[in-house]
């Protein structure tokens, strides 16, 4: 409470005592082009809050949707040719019935003969000649039968194989739709455009950065304690971050510990930390919330 009551009191920085400084940084995201051509729109500027999922731009694709029309083509022509099954088996379909209808006729025929015959009402030679006719009935039955199945099979092996030569299509269509899909600029996360690489009728490649983006909501203080300081900081630890503010008095924000390194290095040349005979330092992550005021590269001090 005692070195609180001597930031917000005052207004000489150098009577103010700090444990750590840094510089602020974000996780800044550079967004790349995922397709080739001339970029035909590109509607983003510096310093603009972009949402994620916001559809920012595109990337010509005229190439492309022509080539799926193309696709789309030749599967209609492909798909054209598949052979109507039922229909042209239907002929013997119409035989099998009218065989099958006659051999119905002719087992009762052969029944009612039969009847005859043991009431000596019709000869033998007339029983016979029934069973004769039935017999070649049921040959051609089985024959027809054999030559629809052979037809069925023909024709189910060549739907087969046109399936499988509109199969690779398909596929090329659904990489395609992936290729337009990606021709569309489109933001991933919330953030503050900081720099932009690319404007409209410029021409794209895949890998090109288009623009630079960071969430500047909730900002980062990277600072260094020194060795003796180490045992005083831990995880989620509350601190205090000073940055300068106007007539030469300091600016108090909250801030949380978010990363410690469990790594010595030295000192960055552009840091100073309480102990500046210090060689090896410790860097930690403050989180920041930024009230609009805190800017990448600007320099913070951390009271523990």
């Amino acid at each position: 409470m005692a070195c609180c009551g001597l930031v917000m009191s005052s207004c000489n920085k150098n009577k103010v005592t700090y444990d750590a400084s840094g510089t602020f940084e974000a996780v800044e995201t550079i967004i790349s082009s995922e397709s080739a051509g001339t970029i035909k729109a590109l509607d983003v500027e510096e310093g603009q809050n972009l949402q994620a999922g916001a559809v920012v731009g595109y990337v010509d694709s005229t190439q492309l949707f022509l080539k799926k029309k193309q696709l789309l083509a030749q599967i209609k022509a492909l798909g054209s040719r598949l052979p109507d099954v039922g229909a042209q088996t239907d002929f013997y379909k119409q035989q099998i019935a009218v065989s099958q209808t006659r051999l119905n006729y002719l087992l009762n025929e052969q029944k009612r003969i039969q009847n005859l015959v043991k009431a000596d009402a019709a000869t033998p030679k007339q029983l016979d000649d029934i069973t004769a006719q039935i017999d070649e009935l049921k040959k051609q039955l089985l024959v027809i039968g054999k030559q629809d199945a052979a037809q069925v099979s023909a024709l189910k092996t060549q739907t087969s194989g046109l399936k499988s030569d509109v199969l690779p299509l398909y596929v090329q269509v659904e990489q395609l739709n992936d290729q337009l899909a990606k021709s569309k600029i489109i933001n991933p996360v919330n953030g503050t455009v900081l720099t932009k690489y690319a404007e409209s009728n410029e021409m794209a490649a895949p890998g090109k950065a288009l623009y630079k983006i960071a969430d500047l909501s909730t900002i980062v203080l990277r600072a260094y304690i020194t060795g003796d300081q180490f045992t005083k900081v831990k995880l989620n630890q509350k601190v205090k971050v000073l940055t300068d503010a106007e007539g030469g008095t300091y600016k108090t924000h909250e801030g949380t510990i978010d990363w410690i390194s469990s790594k010595a290095e030295f000192t960055p040349k552009t840091i100073q930390t309480k102990d500046e005979r210090a060689n090896l330092v410790y860097a930690v992550k403050i989180k920041v919330k930024n009230d609009g005021l805190l800017k990448i590269g600007m320099y913070g001090e951390v009271v523990l």
